[in-house]
């Protein structure tokens, strides 16, 4: 039966057999090394060679505070890019599908898809110029109209607002063009009978294209839930790097174990941690899932 399911889906497949072999490869080959986590790892034993420490290194950072901090950061930034990114992107999404003019709307989308293809590195660099307080171009703006210069470096409390307003502006563009693809795709015959009928723009916006998105919002929310626990660590890393003032309000658990990994080469407890992340990012989705199925089973991921 199986057999004879594989020769009668045989395209469709070979289609998936690089996905399979990509996820194979990089998602389930290294899975062993999850082991490192319960070990004091060194080079010279190796991974299962090296000295068994049970659950001391999650206990370390659970005593150490450290833990705390970093998911709280982890997801309150996630919360933050999820649900304002979602709104913006609606909104950007509807008012592009709302402009007549054709080519005003290809410009449009080209200039604010255009930021998604900018390095993490470049938008650190900009920042830096922008932001500095020796030669930055706010502070030199400051300065001439004789007001005195922020460190903004050493102001914590601002770079939550900082990485936020990054992430809208690489990440927007790319988001309002998948909705406007969803609203394409709502059956124009619905919004021309409403038309006919007197309904206004707005009407038309709440009655028939939101509701049209909902099944998309709720997918992308459930993929975007999955990955709460993991943080842009390319955006993070660039804005803020080694600045340990900031780590209160930036430290995420991507830059916290990129730091254990090259400063302290403790590749156990940064092994703990990440695993703790991929169980707390597994626990949430099947969570979200199981919600999501008890409301609606059509809109669940499986």
């Amino acid at each position: 039966m199986f057999l004879k399911v594989v020769k009668n889906n045989r395209t469709l497949l070979f289609m998936c057999l690089p996905a399979i072999i990509f996820f194979t490869v990089f998602n389930y080959c290294p899975l062993p090394g999850i082991y490192i986590a319960f070990t004091n790892y060194n080079f010279r034993d190796g991974i299962f060679a090296s000295p068994f420490a049970g659950f001391k290194n999650f206990e370390f950072l659970i005593k150490s505070g450290q833990l705390w901090l970093l998911t709280r950061n982890t997801i309150l930034y996630n919360l933050v890019f999820i649900f304002l990114g979602n709104v913006l992107q609606i909104t950007l999404a509807v008012m592009l599908n709302e402009i007549g003019n054709r080519i005003f709307k290809k410009a449009a989308q080209t200039m604010m898809f255009l930021p998604y293809f900018i390095s993490a590195v470049l938008i650190g660099a900009i920042m830096f110029n922008i932001l500095n307080y020796d030669t930055g171009a706010l502070n030199t703006l400051i300065r001439q109209t004789g007001g005195n210069p922020l460190k903004i470096y050493s102001m914590a409390g601002a770079w939550p607002f900082i990485i936020v307003f990054c992430q809208m502006w690489q990440q927007t563009g790319y988001g309002s063009v998948v909705y406007f693809a969803a609203i394409c795709g709502i059956d124009a015959n619905i919004i021309e009978a409403a038309e006919v009928d007197g309904a206004t723009s707005i009407q038309r916006i709440r009655y028939i294209i939101l509701p049209g998105l909902k099944p998309t919002f709720i997918i992308l929310l459930l993929f975007s839930l999955g990955g709460i626990m993991k943080g842009n660590f390319g955006l993070f890393w660039n804005l803020v790097g080694m600045n340990s003032q900031l780590f209160g309000t930036t430290d995420i658990i991507e830059t916290a174990v990129y730091r254990m990994m090259m400063s302290q080469n403790n590749f156990s407890t940064s092994s703990a941690v990440g695993l703790y992340q991929s169980a707390f990012g597994f626990i949430l989705v099947m969570l979200c899932n199981w919600l999501v199925k008890r409301i609606d089973p059509d809109y669940a991921l499986f």
